[in-house]
């Protein structure tokens, strides 16, 4: 892949194997992560979303299978915080450079604290957005892509 989005640059430049998928993004689907995961033909646990909250007022970036939701008071504990909040959409785009529904862990404007789902290490691979809205990356090791972005494994799921 010669031309990428920051996403796919930032995975490739960390050794990253991955595979690029796109598919029919539906902008008016109630849920985006479950979305692609039909249409990768996937199950949705193996479809991570990433979500941009707050712990405490400072940026976090949240990652967890597309049927599960995020519990703000594990997510304040994995943190080290008192609480924790959804951050608001314009400052969400402007940490990540990301347009909601195309946002990646990989290749993000700032660098932010990262948790994932510790329940979705568990699955041979995973996909998570590459940047764009239509397009998934499948990690081939989703423990690689742990280490190389620093996230932390946390239960965080309500």
């Amino acid at each position: 892949m010669s031309k990428g989005t920051p996403a796919t640059l930032a995975a490739q430049k960390a050794g990253i194997a991955f595979t690029a998928v796109t598919y029919a993004y539906d902008p008016e689907a109630d849920s985006i992560g479950l979305q692609a995961a039909a249409a990768l033909g996937e199950p949705p646990g193996r479809v991570l979303k990433t979500l941009m909250a707050e712990i405490d007022g400072k940026p976090v970036c949240v990652i967890l299978p597309s049927d599960r939701e995020v519990s703000m008071k594990k997510l304040a504990a994995a943190g080290g915080g008192k609480s924790a909040q959804m951050l608001r959409v314009p400052d969400a785009e402007r940490i990540t450079g990301y347009r909601v529904g195309g946002i990646s862990p990989f290749g993000q404007k700032k660098r932010v604290p990262l948790f994932i789902e510790q329940a979705a290490l568990a699955e041979p691979y995973v996909f998570v957005n590459g940047g764009q809205r239509g397009l998934q990356l499948r990690l081939e090791d989703p423990a690689a892509a742990v280490a190389a972005l620093g996230a932390k494994p946390a239960a965080i799921a309500a």
